[in-house]
C-alpha cells in the first residue's frame, strides 16, 4: 500500500473507497440500513431490483470493509441481521449530500441527457 496519499494514483488505498462507496448497490443498502437493523429479506425487498446474487456480494464487500456488521443469532429458524458500523454511519452525510445533489440538478441532468441523445451523441457548444 502507498505511504502517499493522492486519489489521482492508481495505488492510492482511496481508490478502493471510492470503487465501495460509488457503487449502485452500496449507496442503497447503506440507504436502508441507516434506518436501522434489517434482514437479508427486508433488505431485497427495500433495494428494489437488486438480485440475490448481487445483494449477497454487496453486503460481503460492506463488511470486509468494515462498513456494516453481520449478526447470527442462535434461533430456529435461523436470523442474521446487518447493521452500520461506526463507520458506516459516518457514510450518511455524504449520501444525504449526494441525494440532495440529485434532487436539485436531475432536471437538468435529464434533459442535458435528451438533448445530447438528440442530437445524436455530439453537443458543440
Amino acid at each position: 500500500m502507498s505511504a502517499e496519499w493522492d486519489p489521482y494514483r492508481g495505488d492510492c488505498p482511496s481508490r478502493m473507497l471510492l470503487d465501495r462507496i460509488g457503487d449502485r448497490w452500496t449507496v442503497l443498502v447503506v440507504g436502508v440500513l441507516s434506518d436501522g437493523p434489517h434482514r437479508f429479506s427486508e433488505l431485497g425487498r427495500r433495494v428494489v431490483g437488486i438480485s440475490q446474487k448481487m445483494l449477497t456480494q454487496t453486503l460481503r464487500s460492506l463488511e470486509r470493509d468494515g462498513l456494516i456488521t453481520r449478526t447470527v443469532y442462535a434461533e430456529v429458524p435461523p436470523r442474521v441481521e446487518y447493521r452500520l458500523t461506526e463507520a458506516g454511519h459516518t457514510l450518511q452525510e455524504p449520501l444525504r449530500a449526494l441525494q440532495t445533489w440529485a434532487t436539485e440538478h436531475m432536471d437538468a441532468v435529464v434533459d442535458s441527457r435528451r438533448a445530447y441523445d438528440r442530437v445524436g451523441g455530439r453537443l458543440d457548444r
